[in-house]
């Protein structure tokens, strides 16, 4: 059973088997046993949770891996963090590896910052702290009204570069657009390698669309300003003496590479693979490039829809995620998917903040750019 005089508990929030694994690596690290609850779905997948011993006046980590079904996953977190508030525990921390709905953190056009929505409903539900790791946007910290820690995964990334690539020294780090050139010049640094970019894919940056309405208008096919267009059709008049200057439409290049990958080991890097589309189509510039070998590198393996077929079907040669997010099954499916255990550092934050300890130790060697 969990020591009662540890003065805190570890519990998942998962109710289901395969996302617990990472709760069960941690709290073997930490010498304690998972919390006794249980987390369920009704008949009419209305979620439920039992907490089955006292919380009152303790410290909790709620461990929560985001399987494919995420917005049950939120529920269950939401709905165990109030029960041990009602339970009057002390301190709720929720440890959520991955931080789910990070990607909609920019306003796009009448949309909505729904990681921002989420920081509220956790904090309205009753956690006071949360431990992450590379969270898509590191601005998504200010979202919340309590602390993060934004852990990283890419010393054990780095790690296993070096001692399961063979001839890593004839490497070279890939962005596979130039919004990912930050992270690869970090890797690059640090394993003393070499930089490529790859500009000029067909697809929507996120930076296209961040100011959420198109604002700047989109150019219209006219010789002048000719006013503003009322609903009816019509146009209204511009205000006296101004005329306002059009936006030049955006035009993406051909595809290049900028970086030379020839007879080298190119390695992407990246933070989230989910969608594999993108990658595939950069695996095949780079081996049209000369590149002899092609690693993906990332933090979270979503892995959704046929990603594990597309990646078999593929140039990559090896997929190396952490295990942030379970992905048995896809491993099942496709032998080039391999898995780093990042719950060394998870359990470390744990004991650190537990114990009034600095977490500084934890950022050894990370700056603002990482």
């Amino acid at each position: 059973m969990n020591v009662p005089k540890s003065g805190y508990r570890v519990f998942s929030a998962n109710s289901s088997a395969a996302c617990t694994e990472l709760a069960k690596k941690i709290t073997e690290r930490l010498g304690v046993e998972l919390g006794k609850s249980v987390v369920f779905q009704e008949s009419n997948r209305e979620t439920r949770v039992d907490v089955k011993e006292s919380v009152r006046g303790q410290t909790i980590f709620i461990i929560q891996t985001i399987p494919r079904d995420v917005n049950t996953a939120i529920m269950e977190l939401l709905v165990m963090a109030y029960a041990l508030k009602t339970s009057c525990a002390k301190n709720i921390i929720g440890v959520i590896p991955y931080f789910p709905y990070s990607k909609q953190c920019k306003m796009r056009k009448r949309g909505s910052i729904v990681s921002k929505l989420l920081a509220s409903m956790l904090a309205k539900a009753g956690l006071t702290h949360i431990i992450t790791m590379d969270l898509h946007q590191k601005e998504i910290q200010g979202f919340f009204s309590f602390p993060v820690d934004n852990l990283r995964a890419s010393p054990f990334l780095i790690q296993y570069i070096q001692e399961e690539i063979p001839d890593y020294r004839n490497a070279i780090i890939v962005a596979k657009s130039p919004a990912a050139a930050k992270r690869a010049q970090s890797y690059a640094e640090r394993l003393r390698l070499g930089l490529a970019v790859i500009h000029g894919e067909a697809q929507c940056s996120e930076s296209d669309m961040a100011d959420g309405r198109h604002s700047p208008p989109c150019v219209r096919n006219t010789t002048g300003h000719t006013g503003l267009e009322l609903p009816s059709g019509k146009q209204q008049a511009p205000f006296p003496g101004i005329e306002l200057p059009m936006m030049m439409a955006k035009e993406k290049p051909p595809i290049t590479v900028v970086g030379d990958v020839g007879g080298r080991i190119a390695i992407i890097v990246d933070d989230i693979i989910d969608d594999v589309g993108d990658f595939v189509a950069a695996a095949e510039i780079l081996k049209e490039r000369g590149a002899y070998k092609i690693y993906i590198m990332a933090t979270h393996g979503l892995l959704s829809a046929d990603a594990p077929r597309l990646i078999e079907e593929s140039a990559i040669d090896e997929v190396v995620v952490t295990n942030t997010v379970p992905h048995e099954v896809q491993k099942l499916q496709c032998p080039k998917i391999k898995t780093v255990d990042v719950s060394m550092i998870l359990a470390e934050a744990i004991r650190r903040i537990h114990n009034g300890e600095s977490m500084a130790y934890l950022f050894r060697n990370i700056t603002v750019d990482d």
